[in-house]
């Protein structure tokens, strides 16, 4: 830290992304990216898109905005894009947080919820899941407080129901509620259809898990349209060119092929019950995953050690030091070819354990 680092950020404790490690090749099971490339449709838009990185990229999105408005059965002026779904909840933090509305969210859930209340210099809560890890709806009831809910959350995988968001909705109706539903496509109920009936909603959304575009940073939020121009206030505050034009481009091609998706999304889903199968059979706990990871643990292998094991020969999984999940690590499902390989080598790490 140099001299100059201004006092008001000295104790932030910067997120810690996944490795991208460059010294072996590794099957890549960390960072919960698509084991799928992008449709030929979205990569080709993109590479014309660059013929004209000269001029500025629409600010508004506006073809972005429309296609992704109508997949989500909402109106244009409902949906704000972003550079990933990282940006509008940072947004999100900045228009509806502050000393008079402190932020509420899981002890255990994205990393990055405490590094925005620290950045924003918001007061915030950690809310204890329960010991399986779900989600205690009543410790959210009546807070009033600014809450962020990853749902499914992160990294354990597990859901609510619509129908439990909607509780702690109606009991919170003079804050809002943030939705994160980066991994919804796999398996959760989306909030979306309830932004007309709840002014308090706002639900985030991520192009990188299901739609793999995760090098190309592009996410949105979906809430009534006075939030959404709550929002861009803050967006045309800081960055208005936020989604640069090949990222709009490929986002465009990608929304024209939603059965690539679709079909995408089921191959995880069976590839994820399959790897959970096996490893239930090798004696791991798995949570119940609505996402394309499975968080799992095993009682006769500290999750630090298989993360290491596993590292030496060559497959990436992702293990968090916190003490109620060190056991644990999140598993990112890939093709059944890796999912295949990783299962190989963990038989392989048990039989030496013995």
């Amino acid at each position: 830290m140099s001299r100059f680092f201004s006092e008001k950020y000295r104790e932030l404790t910067p997120y810690t992304p996944g490795e991208q490690p460059k010294d072996m090749k590794y099957i890549k099971l960390n960072t919960n990216e698509s084991p799928f490339p992008p449709c030929p449709q979205a990569m080709q838009a993109a590479a014309e898109a660059a013929k004209r990185t000269q001029l500025y990229s629409d600010p508004e999105c506006r073809e972005l905005t429309r296609l992704t408005a109508e997949l989500c059965g909402v109106a244009p002026d409902e949906v704000l894009m972003t550079n990933g779904s990282d940006e509008i909840l940072n947004f999100a933090f900045m228009a509806f947080c502050d000393k008079s509305h402190p932020a509420a969210f899981a002890d255990i859930t994205y990393g990055f919820y405490p590094v925005f209340a620290q950045l924003n210099h918001v007061p915030y809560t950690e809310i204890p899941l329960n010991p399986d890890f779900t989600v205690n709806v009543k410790d959210y009831l009546g807070i009033n407080k600014t809450i962020f809910i990853a749902n499914p959350n992160a990294p354990t995988g597990i859901a609510l129901p619509r129908a439990q968001i909607e509780e702690i909705l109606r009991s919170n109706p003079n804050n809002v509620v943030v939705v994160d539903e980066a991994y919804v496509d796999f398996g959760a109920e989306s909030c979306i259809p309830l932004i007309r009936k709840y002014d308090n909603l706002l639900v985030t959304q991520t192009f990188s898990k299901s739609r793999s575009m995760a090098g190309a940073r592009l996410g949105f939020g979906v809430g009534c349209k006075e939030l959404i121009a709550d929002l861009n206030t803050v967006k045309y505050s800081t960055n208005p060119y936020n989604v640069n034009a090949m990222t709009q481009a490929a986002g465009i091609g990608t929304l024209q092929c939603e059965e690539y998706t679709r079909k995408n999304c089921q191959t995880i889903i069976e590839n994820r019950e399959f790897t959970i199968r096996e490893l239930k059979k090798l004696g791991f706990a798995v949570t119940d995953s609505k996402t394309n990871f499975v968080f799992a643990a095993h009682p006769a292998i500290d999750g630090g050690t298989l993360y290491a094991k596993l590292r030496e020969r060559g497959i990436l999984v992702r293990h968090f030091n916190k003490p109620a999940i060190q056991a644990y690590n999140r598993i990112t499902v890939g093709t059944r070819e890796e999912m295949d390989a990783l299962l190989g080598a963990i038989r392989a790490i048990m039989e030496e354990t013995k």
